[in-house]
């Protein structure tokens, strides 16, 4: 269950990079439902602060826990990047790949990584190589065979970055569905029009640190800081 893996607290987390602060201190709590949208400028920290919270960056201070063990909480997430990593396999064995690894007998991979690539508009492209794919499809895969495992916890770093409208429509529509089926999701964005749809609470980031977490409604309708009030007209803001 997701309620099992949350809170997930943030106490005084920092990541640092030899002499630079990439991302922190950081104070923060988040619940057991809904779309986390982290937003704020370019080398705000939002990729540093998303990895943090995976866990897959060394915290230089502070703390990151769940309300289980962290190789439990570990155990029931995963990440999709900005730029998908793709096996060098087709289509259908980059979806197999993840369940095999996980144990399931191949009769039962196969028909359930076949059931994905039709989710997700590829039942005849199975065969393809994951090299050969455009960038929407390449991101498609990636969510797929993230979500193929129905991880509790999904985090998504700028996951329709230079995609165009159908592939994000695509994207949000799968997130939507995977969020109703009970994955958490935490996700970075640049595209406000997207935040706005998404979003159930909204972490704006700047220089970073947390500057203001709110309820989407109230974030996107009154926020509270200039900055983030500048930030969301479009003005340029370090």
């Amino acid at each position: 269950m997701v309620s099992a893996l949350f809170p997930l607290q943030a106490i005084g987390a920092t990541v640092r990079r030899k002499d630079k602060t990439l991302v922190g201190p950081v104070d923060l709590a988040l619940g057991a439902e809904g779309i986390t949208i982290v937003i704020g400028p370019n080398g705000a920290g939002k990729t540093s602060l998303l990895k943090m919270l995976h866990g897959i960056v060394r915290l230089s201070a502070g703390q990151v826990t769940w309300a289980c063990t962290t190789p439990e909480a570990q155990a029931r997430q995963a990440f999709v990047f900005q730029t998908p990593v793709m096996l060098r396999r087709s289509v259908l064995e980059n979806l197999i790949y993840p369940l095999r690894l996980a144990g399931m007998p191949k009769a039962q991979a196969i028909a359930q990584a076949k059931d994905w690539a039709a989710r997700i508009g590829m039942a005849e492209a199975t065969s393809r190589s994951a090299l050969v794919l455009s960038g929407g499809e390449r991101q498609k895969l990636a969510l797929a065979r993230a979500l193929i495992r129905a991880p509790d916890v999904l985090f998504l770093d700028e996951p329709c970055a230079s995609l165009d409208g159908r592939a994000m429509r695509e994207i949000e529509a799968l997130l939507e569905q995977a969020n109703q089926e009970g994955t958490r999701i935490i996700m970075s964005t640049h595209d406000m029009g997207q935040a706005r749809r998404l979003a159930t609470e909204v972490v704006f980031i700047l220089q970073g640190k947390i500057h203001e977490f709110e309820p989407a409604g109230d974030f996107f309708a009154s926020p509270v800081t200039a900055k983030a009030a500048a930030f969301l007209k479009g003005d340029i803001i370090d």
